[in-house]
């Protein structure tokens, strides 16, 4: 760039090259301070997080509510909080977790696998063309590939369409069958009987198994007895009983989220952790599945 001229006070004065080069260097830096860094849409003003490593024996299950108008970013982030190797969600719409997975890997550095297990097209909930309306069900993320994917639908849905998602996966090191499920609403006691016993044939084909899910029913109900038969809760003091200690997973104040192990699998810890982002909360277990 040449020198030029500019008029200070009236008289004119000239501008070497070296001068305005600097100039314009000194602009764009104050033009960027206050522009600041972009950022994608919902993320606020709060920087990423760092990238953390995946917990490799972590398991969480949670149900991000739908229709609930959430940030996608928002529920990454919480899903980052713990990086579990494998999590269950719920009410989960296909562009939804596509973009949680999307954000957890461009903000978090968390890369996951996923599968989808749809029970019905919803434009209400999940959007899309009037005429193609976007997927809704159940999804799992796996930092493991994930074989043998198994997608039912209950023969009853009751009020709303429901299944199971079922996949062959890595956790702790060790090869495991994962169901993720979400049982028939709360009131529909007789609904979800029948889909337990649907849902406990597939457990019981299995020696080990991990199953995530929202069940709608509380440690003690009836329908629940026969997964009961098959698997513990991975909290030992949560119990069918009423001496169970279950801490509650809703905003209800009820348990309903449950991370039920089966065939020796056993829980070195344990979580139940409050979201402004759900009525659900987060459940999440470490195991041991040696």
């Amino acid at each position: 760039m040449s020198g030029g001229r500019a008029r200070v006070s009236g008289r004119e004065v000239r501008v070497s090259g070296r001068e305005v080069r600097l100039f314009t260097v000194v602009l764009i830096a104050v033009c960027a301070l206050l522009v600041g860094p972009s950022a994608p849409s919902g993320a606020g003003s709060q920087p990423p997080e760092p990238a953390r490593d995946i917990v490799p024996n972590r398991v969480m299950t949670w149900n991000i509510c739908n229709p609930c108008e959430e940030s996608n970013v928002h529920r990454a982030a919480e899903i980052a909080r713990f990086a579990p190797q494998v999590i269950g969600l719920q009410e989960a719409c296909v562009r939804d977790v596509e973009q949680i997975r999307e954000h957890l890997r461009s903000l978090h550095g968390l890369v996951y696998h996923v599968e989808y297990g749809p029970v019905l097209r919803d434009w209400s909930r999940c959007g899309g063309a009037p005429w193609r309306p976007g997927a809704y069900g159940q999804a799992l993320l796996s930092a493991a590939p994930m074989t043998d994917v198994v997608n039912t639908e209950y023969p009853d849905g009751g009020s709303e369409d429901r299944g199971y998602l079922a996949v062959t996966t890595t956790v702790d090191g060790q090869s495991v069958r994962v169901i993720n499920t979400h049982l028939a609403q709360r009131r529909q006691q007789p609904v979800r009987a029948e889909q337990i016993r649907v849902l406990a044939a597939a457990v019981s084909r299995h020696d080990r198994a991990i199953v995530l899910g929202d069940f709608n029913s509380v440690p003690d109900a009836p329908e629940l007895t026969s997964l009961w038969e098959l698997a513990e809760d991975a909290n030992p003091a949560c119990h069918p009983s009423r001496t169970g200690t279950c801490e509650t997973t809703t905003d209800w104040l009820t348990r309903f989220d449950y991370v039920f192990l089966r065939g020796g699998i056993t829980a070195l810890g344990h979580g139940v952790h409050q979201t402004r982002y759900s009525d659900h909360d987060l459940v999440h277990a470490d195991l041991d599945t040696a």
